[in-house]
């Protein structure tokens, strides 16, 4: 195959390091199993490492090593994984990489890092998470300059940077974790998101009467998310008497807390396909306080559906919801503002109509098919910059 300036295509043959593919059904894996997937549509082979569980949470894409984990101690739902076994490593080798994509910058990661340099291979990074801020939420804070100072290690050693938004790129680039950054945004199925999946029969089985405002989360619940400021802004709306009902589409470790915080919760525990498009358009506003995310796969599934969203003011957030126009921005430290936000919305239905449409219109510019066409191109370009220096292959 030959490029377009008539020069012979480098061979693609991309080896994915991650720290989860398949045992949870989250972003990163969904995102990381529709890539393997697309590429391998397009002929280039992939050979994935990550840790595995005895009960995967869905049939994966791509041929998958695994490699050795254990259970973070305070998240035991996630793994660490350890690095690669020797066996693990001769297949690798009979692989014969041409590119390392690392999705985590964890031991398997630096390991893959490291392994990357001695051979000679070009190696890329996406970011898929502010893992720094994570220290936080499990009473770890003192450790975030530490972690930010890893991160620069790290990610200026790859060739390329991949996150999925520009106020995370910029990020990025002003704590000096690399230059060499470009967007890898992320697409939404609009043909299965639609507001057309709007179900007011199932809203009633659900005991959310006609007159009330469906307030919807969606996502893993975990401290990370801001489940605890969902919470409470939604109890402070209540306490103010509008017909609001919190709608939690989602399951994990603070869903108990949620509970017993949420007495008039709806809590629809993890959704998928056509019963998660249905619960999204059967929503009226998506509320989403997380600052921890890069992108925010959900908000543009909620937007797609056409509805209104109220997030924090965040590295992904900032990137999908225009304030005033597709929802409303506000930090997340700010309870009086994000009530305030909801509170317009919950008491002006045009309003909340208006603001639906333009993220509905919004969110059709997100093509699975455009970002990964996107993400296949700068693989090329940076094979085409090692083989020019001498790496690579």
């Amino acid at each position: 195959m030959q490029d377009k300036t008539g020069q012979p295509e480098p061979e693609l043959r991309v080896a994915l390091f991650t720290g989860n593919y398949n045992y949870i059904k989250d972003g990163v894996a969904l995102t990381l199993n529709r890539l393997v997937a697309f590429l391998e549509s397009r002929g280039v082979p992939v050979l994935v490492f990550a840790p595995v569980a005895e009960t995967p949470a869905f049939e994966s894409a791509g041929e998958l090593v695994p490699v050795p984990s254990f259970a973070i101690p305070t998240r035991s739902e996630y793994r660490i994984a350890l690095g690669l076994t020797q066996a693990a490593r001769q297949r690798l080798a009979a692989f014969r990489p041409t590119l390392f994509h690392i999705a985590v910058p964890d031991i398997l990661g630096y390991q893959a890092l490291k392994l990357s340099e001695r051979w000679n291979i070009p190696a890329v990074a996406s970011y898929h998470t502010r893992y720094d801020t994570y220290l936080r939420f499990y009473g770890l804070g003192l450790l975030e300059p530490l972690g930010r100072r890893y991160m620069r290690h790290f990610y200026n050693r790859v060739r390329r940077v991949y996150p999925p938004s520009e106020s995370m790129a910029d990020i990025i680039r002003r704590d000096g974790q690399s230059q060499a950054v470009e967007v890898w945004a992320r697409g939404v199925d609009s043909g299965l998101f639609t507001p057309e999946k709007r179900d007011m029969g199932w809203r009633r089985s659900l005991g959310i009467r006609e007159d009330q405002v469906a307030i919807a989360f969606a996502g893993r619940l975990v401290k990370e998310k801001n489940t605890a400021v969902y919470m409470h802004v939604m109890n402070r709306l209540t306490a103010q008497g509008l017909p609001v009902r919190p709608l939690v589409i989602g399951d994990g470790p603070e869903m108990a807390a949620l509970r017993a915080g949420l007495p008039d919760g709806v809590f629809t525990g993890f959704l998928h396909g056509e019963a998660l498009a249905r619960a999204y358009a059967s929503a009226d506003i998506f509320f989403f306080p997380s600052e921890s995310e890069t992108f925010g796969n959900v908000t543009l599934e909620a937007m797609a559906s056409g509805l209104p969203a109220v997030n924090a003011r965040s590295s992904g957030s900032n990137s999908l919801v225009e304030d005033g126009l597709t929802g409303r921005l506000v930090s997340a430290r700010d309870a009086e503002g994000l009530t305030r936000a909801l509170a317009t919305l919950v008491a002006d239905p045009v309003e909340r109509q208006r603001m639906g449409a333009t993220a509905r219109q919004k969110a059709l510019g997100f093509s699975w098919d455009v970002v990964l066409s996107g993400l296949l191109d700068s693989y090329i370009r940076v094979l085409r910059e090692a083989k020019g220096t001498g790496h690579g292959g």
